[in-house]
């Protein structure tokens, strides 16, 4: 397959009108995320029914009692194996989705989220519960890798800002749901079953309706010219155009060039080769950096707001209300997504996160305290969407999916571990000690972005060089 004939598809995607066509099949890809974020979030409001229910007693835990000596124990276990999961999904199998395309893996890894999750929720024993959170995480490790570059390649190069923008706002409404979940249904026994297991089957039954909707998302077309699928690419690009014509009632002007793409072989071993070694370094660097900030506060903002001297009872109803914003970093990011550089709004949110962190920390008064939560969230996640994108953005379709992965997945090592370190400088130093750690951590990845290359506007296949 010629790279001409590959360039030649993703130029016409490229002059692609703003379009429903287009965005509709954007917000049926971001229900995946919809999962992760369920997954990731549901974890802190079942914690008090699964401890209840004794499945985290040393004797219940089998091999993972092994993991106390480095102060993981009890429901700690079960956070340890969300976050291997997901590191293992990420790092050891995100190249599947640049082997069998992105639909293809886009669909199964939904559905081994199903299944393990539905398994997960009647077990019994502390080790089952791991073992099965440990599996089903695979799957939305997988499924996040395949998001972020299936996104990418089916949005016209002007538009790709504020597609993830979308994506992450849709994700990100489900926070405040599983929180109202898990209040309505605390202390019920719906069909017999105590009410964790039912938060945690209300995610598999909405998956399964979310992939009957999916199944009709195209394969992208980049992927399929780069496999030399060029037929398959002609006949998915044709349509869309063609219903963008009819939507629109214009005719499509032709495509311009968008330069060449640099060729490579499209192994693991690229990703660490001279074209891209600086990248995948500095993203790998970000990651572990921005997590530290990200689910650092989001997973600890009622014991910070204690620290502070706010009674636990109102601690949990300012963190909801914090909890609460999570939707809107996204949603006032869509004003500019794609005006401004994304490796500016990357770094002016982890400015922003550094700077009201450090304020909350000397901060007592419980309105200041819940303004200042709310600022960090908005910030925290108007950098998440723009550097998901990005990270997307840095290499070439031949190796998206499993670069996005390796770069990635240090995150989910990261944030397994970032927890305990927040616990230990929480309990010697308190909150001012955890601030200058989280601080610390966002003046890293600002420096990390600021090495990288810019993105804005530009084709994918011209950012690859």
């Amino acid at each position: 397959m010629s790279n001409q004939q590959s360039l030649a598809i993703a130029a016409r995607f490229d002059r692609l009108p703003p379009s429903r066509t287009v965005w509709t099949m954007v917000m049926l890809i971001s229900l995946g995320g919809v999962f992760e974020f369920y997954d990731l979030f549901f974890t802190g409001y079942v914690a008090p029914g699964m401890v209840q229910s004794g499945l985290f007693k040393p004797e219940s835990l089998g091999f993972f009692s092994a993991l106390a000596p480095i102060a993981v124990a009890g429901f700690g276990t079960f956070v340890f194996a969300t976050f291997a999961g997901l590191w293992l999904g990420t790092l050891v199998f995100g190249f599947v989705a640049d082997r069998f395309g992105r639909r293809f893996i886009f669909t199964w890894s939904l559905i081994w989220y199903v299944v393990c999750t539905a398994i997960m929720a009647f077990q019994h024993s502390g080790l089952a519960l791991n073992i099965w959170r440990l599996i089903a995480g695979i799957g939305i490790g997988v499924e996040l890798v395949t998001i972020d570059s299936y996104i990418s390649e089916l949005i016209p190069s002007g538009e790709r800002g504020r597609a993830y923008a979308i994506n992450q706002f849709i994700t990100f409404s489900v926070v405040p749901v599983v929180a109202f979940l898990a209040f309505i249904l605390k202390g019920t026994q719906l069909f017999g079953l105590e009410y964790w297991r039912v938060v945690i089957l209300i995610g598999s039954l909405g998956a399964v309706f979310v992939w009957i909707i999916r199944r009709n998302v195209p394969e992208s077309p980049r992927w399929l010219a780069r496999q030399g699928r060029v037929d398959e690419a002609e006949r998915i690009v044709a349509d869309i155009e063609r219903r963008v014509e009819a939507e629109k009632g214009i005719k499509l002007p032709p495509p311009k060039a968008i330069g060449n793409e640099v060729e490579g072989v499209g192994s693991f071993s690229e990703i660490f080769g001279p074209l891209y070694i600086k990248r995948t370094v500095l993203l790998s660097i970000f990651n572990m950096a921005q997590v530290i900030g990200f689910y650092g506060f989001a997973a600890w903002v009622p014991t910070l707001l204690v620290a502070r001297g706010v009674h636990i009872t109102s601690s949990l109803m300012y963190a909801f209300i914090i909890a609460i914003a999570n939707p809107f970093g996204p949603l006032l990011g869509t004003l500019f997504a794609d005006k401004i550089e994304r490796k500016t709004q990357i770094c002016g949110g982890l400015l922003i996160m550094g700077i009201v962190i450090a304020l909350f920390s000397q901060a007592s008064a419980p309105p200041v305290l819940i303004v200042l939560g709310v600022l960090f969230t908005l910030a925290a996640n108007v950098m998440s969407y723009a550097y998901h994108g990005y990270q997307a953005e840095l290499f070439p379709t031949r190796i998206r999916a499993r670069a996005v992965g390796f770069v990635y997945s240090w995150s989910r090592l990261a944030a397994a571990f970032a927890g305990l370190a927040i616990g230990v400088l929480l309990h010697k130093y308190g909150v001012p000690g955890v601030a200058i750690f989280i601080a610390a951590a966002m003046v890293i990845g600002i420096c990390m972005i600021l090495l990288g290359p810019s993105t804005k506007g530009r084709a994918l296949e011209s950012i690859s060089h």
